[in-house]
């Protein structure tokens, strides 16, 4: 019994589990098609560039050795041109010859360190910012994907109560043409109209998978054609919620790298100050005098002050100063949009939730009209056309409000993605 049991139990929590996994919610969507859409990479890349920048950054502080050779030969040299009894001094040869190796500290370098290290890392919030601005746009993508299968699914399950419909009515004319009180070809009536909807099942299946496959691309997974998506819930009444999309922080960071920028702008006009040793071994020495290969070396500080830079320091200030206003233009523009766009959103709402309650009542009227028309068709007093044609009415009503509600579901979800809410 235990032998018989055992396999049963893996096998239904298998399906169980299956199940499960065959489920998907639109954060899901949204969270998987994230983790796996190439920007992302793009912002890791963008991170580690910047980080190794920095390090190399880091790396101007530790000494610099420099290591230089040279043999040259001149026209002529310094010679003393006094003729000093008992003394002679041997003029230094015309070729010469030195190899040197310098040892440079770096004590001060005005701040130019700091100011690069803080110009890349703003630099990369603004190129991790612009891929969040991508992923964003990802989501509107989703929506329009994962609420079209949304959409199906409620249009097939509009389609199964058509076909009950119509079988319903079809056994009704069955029964009377065997008691001779109709014709068989109002049975075939209905029964062609019942292959049509098997037709309209297949179209809407195809249009499903056809959807469901793009999902699978956004989210990198293989989903099962007849994946369960859960309906994402939202209030009633729309919440207005403040713009929090993240172009306002890419405005924001560009803004943080402007000023920066205007700090290295600074800086390049400090003066540096080096310590250094030289140590070398040439021909001749630091005793011009001597004419022989001498070891020889160097020590002290050195400052380095390039004034160059204050020629257009204003001007590199004021492109600056223009290059803000432009994105502070770009971000009124960005707002204006999207607050329009929240306007739309919010007129498409109330009238979508005025035509849901107007498809409801005229569902309400249809039903009742394709009663009457069925008792109607059972006892002979009108055809199997009149029939289907209140079928059709009905199930038109119902579709409408099938695609209304969506719709607005989606209306309502725009809202919240459009205002960075979602």
């Amino acid at each position: 019994m235990i032998k018989f049991c055992l396999p049963i139990a893996v096998l239904l929590f298998a399906v169980g589990a299956h199940a499960q996994n065959d489920k998907l919610t639109l954060q899901q969507a949204y969270d998987l098609a994230r983790q796996h859409y190439p920007v992302i990479r793009q912002k890791d890349l963008v991170r580690q560039t910047a980080n190794l920048t920095i390090e190399n950054l880091g790396k101007g502080y530790l000494p610099q050795l420099n290591i230089s050779g040279q043999a040259t030969y001149q026209s002529d040299v310094t010679s003393v041109p006094v003729s000093i009894p008992g003394i002679k001094i041997d003029p230094p040869g015309k070729d010469q010859y030195k190899i040197q190796a310098e040892l440079t500290q770096l004590v001060y370098d005005g701040g130019s360190t700091s100011a690069q290290k803080n110009v890349q890392n703003a630099n990369a919030q603004v190129e991790e910012q612009k891929a969040e601005v991508e992923l964003y746009k990802v989501k509107e993508r989703i929506n329009q994907v994962y609420l079209g299968i949304l959409l199906v699914d409620a249009q097939l399950e509009q389609v199964s109560y058509v076909k009950k419909d119509i079988e319903i009515g079809i056994k009704r004319v069955e029964a009377m043409v065997k008691n001779g009180t109709a014709f068989r070809s109002n049975q075939l009536t209905l029964e062609a109209e019942l292959m049509k909807n098997d037709q309209r099942v297949i179209e809407l299946n195809a249009n499903r998978k056809g959807l469901v496959d793009v999902l699978g691309l956004f989210i990198n997974r293989d989903l099962p054609a007849d994946v369960k998506l859960e309906q994402p819930t939202i209030p009633m009444t729309l919440v207005k919620e403040s713009v929090a999309r993240p172009e306002l922080k890419y405005y924001s960071y560009q803004n943080e790298l402007f000023k920066v920028q205007n700090q290295m702008i600074s800086v390049k006009n400090r003066p540096k100050v080096n310590l250094f040793v030289q140590g070398g071994y040439g021909r001749p020495g630091l005793n011009m005098l001597n004419n022989e290969f001498d070891l020889f070396y160097i020590a002290g500080a050195r400052l380095n002050w390039g004034l160059g830079n204050l020629y257009t320091t204003k001007k590199e200030r004021e492109i600056l100063q223009v290059n803000q206003r432009m994105v502070d233009v770009q971000k009124d523009l960005f707002i204006l949009n999207t607050n329009t766009s929240l306007k739309q959103q919010e007129a498409e709402v109330s009238k979508l939730s005025q035509l849901i309650q107007s498809d409801e009542q005229i569902i309400g009227v249809r039903g009742q009209v394709k009663e009457a028309a069925l008792a109607q068709l059972t006892n002979g007093v009108i055809t199997t056309n009149d029939y289907l044609k209140e079928v059709n009415a009905e199930d038109q009503a119902k579709q409408s409000l099938l695609t209304h509600q969506v719709q607005l579901l989606q209306a309502q979800i725009n809202y919240r993605t459009i205002s960075g809410n979602q």
